[in-house]
């Protein structure tokens, strides 16, 4: 599963149940002594530090080798290699089924990458003081765009006549100088800078189909932000630690948040309501370690909604969505 497979990272899974059921479609088991996954040549020379999905087919990753890479999951093989950060790669996403992919880096700039041009960035986004920590870009066309009554559902005081974008025109950007950029891929012009005292960013995601991007902090906060005017329409009430992930479902609805902890105390994820505001659904408990990030698995239709975790115990964790019951 392509979610699954970026949220897990570099994290060696543990899971004990059929891993079948989370499979890319179309995809078939490798054979190997006794159930072992088939090798192949590595993508980076060094420790990778972000996976995300770019196409049914693709995924792209980054390196501490400064590098960023587009792979197969089918055949393994690291199909395109982009090179021109100065320091190692943070964070890389893309607008699902596009052919650009962003990268964030500890050189404190983001760069835009086509997946059919040359080796070189195609856009360059510098004004970062530290670390860039978070990168989110407006969905591409085909992404869930929700009908008006879904609008109305979610932030019913925000939603009045918004009009849907989902061209992947726009990208958004945290860093640990406690701030918010938005950006136009296509000139690379800073279209607005945020700061709140505090707030070192940890990780963005947009929510499909609409104006708004979820932001993670070490202030222990999940924040949604408003791209538009680049405000916070919306705080999540504080946990008791870090908040070191986020994610969206699909359909808009729902989002995640991940907690650092140690022996035992917090590393839980947090299922919130996008629709109410009104808190946290359902906590999931059960990591020793900082729970280092968190999913939304696609649902299928014989099976319940299910969420992932993974953790600095070395563990990965999947959850029925509504019941908080492991897989």
């Amino acid at each position: 599963c392509l979610l699954l497979a970026r949220a897990m990272g570099e994290l060696q899974s543990k899971i004990s149940f059929h891993t079948s059921k989370y499979r890319a479609e179309g995809s078939v088991a490798q054979p190997g002594p006794a159930g072992a996954p088939q090798q192949h040549s590595p993508a980076h020379t060094d420790a990778v530090t972000s996976v995300a999905a770019l196409k049914p087919d693709l995924c792209v990753s980054g390196g501490r080798d400064k590098s960023v890479a587009v792979s197969s999951w089918r055949s393994g093989a690291a199909l395109r290699r982009f090179i021109g950060h100065e320091r190692e790669v943070t964070k890389v996403t893309s607008a699902l089924d596009s052919s650009r992919v962003f990268s964030a880096s500890r050189d404190r700039t983001v760069m835009m990458w086509e997946l059919h041009g040359t080796s070189g960035p195609r856009q360059h986004f510098p004004g970062h003081d530290l670390v860039v920590t978070g990168l989110a870009v407006s969905p591409g066309e085909g992404q869930h765009t929700p009908s008006a009554q879904d609008c109305l559902a979610v932030f019913p005081a925000l939603f009045l006549m918004v009009p849907v974008g989902a061209d992947a025109s726009q990208l958004c950007t945290g860093s640990r100088d406690n701030t918010v950029c938005k950006w136009d891929t296509e000139t690379g012009e800073c279209l607005g800078r945020a700061a709140i005292s505090r707030n070192l960013v940890t990780h963005l995601c947009w929510v499909p189909g609409e104006p708004y991007v979820i932001q993670t902090s070490e202030d222990k906060t999940t924040r949604v932000w408003d791209s538009r005017e680049l405000q916070v329409a919306h705080t999540f009430p504080a946990k008791q630690h870090i908040q070191t992930c986020c994610d969206v479902s699909q359909d808009g609805r729902y989002c995640l948040s991940s907690s650092s902890g140690c022996a035992g105390h917090g590393a839980e994820a947090t299922l919130w309501d996008l629709r109410q505001t009104r808190g946290r659904v359902c906590e999931y408990k059960g990591h020793f370690q900082t729970t280092t990030s968190c999913v939304f698995l696609p649902r299928g239709p014989a099976l319940a909604p299910s969420i992932a975790t993974s953790s600095s115990d070395s563990t990965v964790k999947v959850w029925d969505q509504d019941t908080a019951g492991r897989g």
